[in-house]
């Protein structure tokens, strides 16, 4: 899947968890550039991510998520 389909997917991904229909995010997005995204925000990030793109990841990938770029490149590892 190229990164832009994936970023678009994550995006809405993000948009649900956070309630922000129109929320944009950009590699750099992260807890420091948004003050919502905390350890319960991270495990429903994870948990939607993974049904979305069908996809299991695994507790040390998820620990080193620290930006929606970390996101993109643990998901694009599990993806075909």
């Amino acid at each position: 899947m190229d990164k832009a389909a994936l970023r678009i997917r994550l995006r809405n991904i993000f948009r649900e968890v956070f309630d922000d229909p129109s929320m944009a995010i950009s590699d750099e997005t992260s807890p420091e550039t948004l003050l919502e995204w905390d350890s319960v925000a991270q495990v429903k990030l994870v948990i939607m991510a993974e049904e979305e793109f069908d996809i299991t990841l695994e507790l040390g990938e998820v620990s080193k998520i620290k930006c929606v770029a970390d996101f993109i490149e643990a998901i694009n590892r599990h993806l075909p």
